[in-house]
């Protein structure tokens, strides 16, 4: 399964129209690896689509200045899937996270093509770009494009990287980020990327309704296993009440960890059809064993799960009985 770039350099140069897309509600890793592969393979001279099962977050609309971004309907957009001559898949390795464009992206002769940093990846695809040491999908697209002469980093492309190698690792902070992240991000900044701006456009233009989601999630706060285990929750009703959805929650997982000798964060989200839970942990605790659980998967650090047809009350007990086992210094 596994591609070299100089592959994907030869696929790329081979072909002209390319589908773009990425996993249930794209966040930033993914959304600016899709807005630099459409830039890219803009300087090639070669067409792109971009098409999601969701509509773009609100705090990155501003990367989208051209609206080229797609949410898919499929009377609308499925001849673009299917008579495409190439498919990236970025930022997941499972189909099921595509949603709505699973059976199209399946039913398409179109190459596809895998790029990613997650364990696991499911066998669906022609080509698997994968490094899961990678800090983040952004960062293997950057040293694709460096490999490729004929693609310049400019200020789009390295906005684009800079925000998805940021985005995914919590502002530079999370296990991984190393002195080669930094080289890279470094070199984004001297191709234009703002690093303050694209900070406050991210992280600081949320919405009262967030804010007050936020206050209501942060009620919620409780502690398990003698202050290891720290969780939230987030329910219909506070999402109606405050005008917003379970994607403003991104990010929300940081104030749990953010509390004194917590090892292991987790935000369970209620869904109209069921519930999302996102685990996040400290050290070598691997989290995403607890979410293959609960059908879930994703880094040793940060993980999640979505299940269907489940009831909130039901799935937090659940998941808070079996998250001891991966708590250190807890009985087995």
């Amino acid at each position: 399964m596994v591609t070299t770039i100089s592959q994907i350099k030869s696929l790329i140069a081979q072909n002209q129209n390319f589908l773009i897309t990425t996993h249930v509600n794209p966040d930033g890793d993914a959304i600016g690896c899709e807005l630099a592969m459409a830039r890219a393979l803009q300087q090639l001279g070669k067409q792109s689509t971009i098409i999601n099962h969701n509509a773009t977050p609100d705090n990155y609309q501003w990367m989208d200045t051209e609206k080229i971004i797609l949410h898919f309907i499929p009377e609308q957009h499925r001849d673009y899937i299917l008579n495409a001559d190439v498919i990236f898949i970025l930022d997941t390795n499972q189909p099921d996270r595509l949603r709505s464009l699973e059976p199209f992206v399946k039913q398409s002769k179109a190459i596809k093509i895998v790029i990613d940093h997650h364990l696991e990846p499911h066998p669906f695809g022609d080509h698997y770009l994968i490094d899961d040491d990678a800090t983040s999908t952004g960062e293997i697209v950057y040293k694709l494009f460096k490999e490729m002469d004929n693609i310049t980093i400019d200020k789009e492309i390295a906005v684009a990287l800079y925000t998805a190698i940021m985005t995914d690792t919590g502002s530079f902070r999370y296990p991984r980020t190393d002195s080669e992240t930094h080289q890279i991000i470094s070199h984004l900044i001297m191709c234009g990327a703002d690093p303050t701006e694209i900070f406050v456009n991210v992280y600081e233009n949320w919405t009262c309704g967030r804010m007050r989601l936020l206050g209501e999630a942060l009620d919620t706060m409780k502690t398990a296993y003698d202050g290891k285990v720290a969780y939230l929750f987030c329910t219909l009703k506070m999402f109606k009440d405050t005008e917003t959805t379970e994607i403003e929650t991104d990010n929300f997982t940081i104030y749990p960890m953010s509390i004194k000798g917590v090892q292991i964060g987790i935000l369970f989200n209620e869904l109209h059809n069921g519930v999302k839970i996102s685990f996040r942990s400290k050290g070598d605790i691997a989290i995403n064993e607890l979410a293959k659980e609960f059908g879930g998967n994703g880094h040793l650090n940060a993980a999640g799960a979505r299940l269907f047809d489940k009831k909130l009350e039901d799935i937090i007990p659940a998941v808070i009985e079996k998250v001891g086992k991966y708590v250190s210094g807890s009985p087995a």
